[in-house]
C-alpha cells in the first residue's frame, strides 16, 4: 500500500478519540474475522520537543500510549499506536488499518469512516485555532525621549 497513504490515515485513527472511532465503525457494520498478533497492550513513549519549533530537542516526559497488532484471514497485518490506554481503540484501529490495505474494503473505509474522522479533526483544530487567535495579545514598546 503506498506508503503517505497509509500514514495519513494511520495518523486519522491514532488522532480520533476511542467514542468517535467507535461510532463511525458502527455504523458501517463491518465484521471482520482475525486473528491478535500482539494484544493491546499500554506502555510509555518519550515526548520530545523544540525549543521555539526550530531550537535543540529537549525531553518534554513520557506520554502512555496503547499498541495493537491484528491479522486478517486474508493475511494483511494491522498496525496502531493510539495515545492513552483504551485497548479498544487501539484494537480497532489495527483492524481498520490491516482492512484499509484491502481492496474489498479500501473504498467503504475511505468514504464512511477516514475522510469523516479527518473532516471531523480539522474542525476541531480550526475551531481550536479560533480562540487561540482570539485571545491573542500584542506587546510592543514604547522608548522615552530621555536618552
Amino acid at each position: 500500500m503506498n506508503t503517505p497513504q497509509r500514514k495519513q490515515w494511520m495518523s486519522v485513527l491514532a488522532r480520533a478519540s476511542g467514542a468517535e472511532l467507535e461510532a463511525h465503525w458502527q455504523a458501517l457494520a463491518l465484521a471482520p474475522e482475525y486473528q491478535l498478533i500482539r494484544a493491546p497492550e499500554v506502555g510509555l513513549a518519550q515526548v520530545r520537543a523544540r525549543m521555539g519549533a526550530t531550537g535543540s530537542l529537549f525531553n518534554l516526559g513520557d506520554t502512555t500510549i496503547t499498541r495493537a497488532v491484528i491479522r486478517l484471514e486474508s493475511g494483511e497485518l494491522g498496525y496502531s499506536y493510539v495515545r492513552g490506554r483504551n485497548k479498544r481503540h487501539a484494537e480497532l484501529a489495527a483492524v481498520i488499518d490491516a482492512l484499509m490495505q484491502t481492496r474489498e474494503a479500501y473504498e467503504l473505509l475511505q468514504v464512511g469512516l477516514i475522510a469523516p474522522l479527518a473532516a471531523l479533526r480539522a474542525e476541531q483544530e480550526e475551531r481550536r485555532r479560533r480562540e487561540v487567535a482570539s485571545s491573542k495579545v500584542d506587546f510592543f514598546t514604547m522608548v522615552r525621549g530621555e536618552d
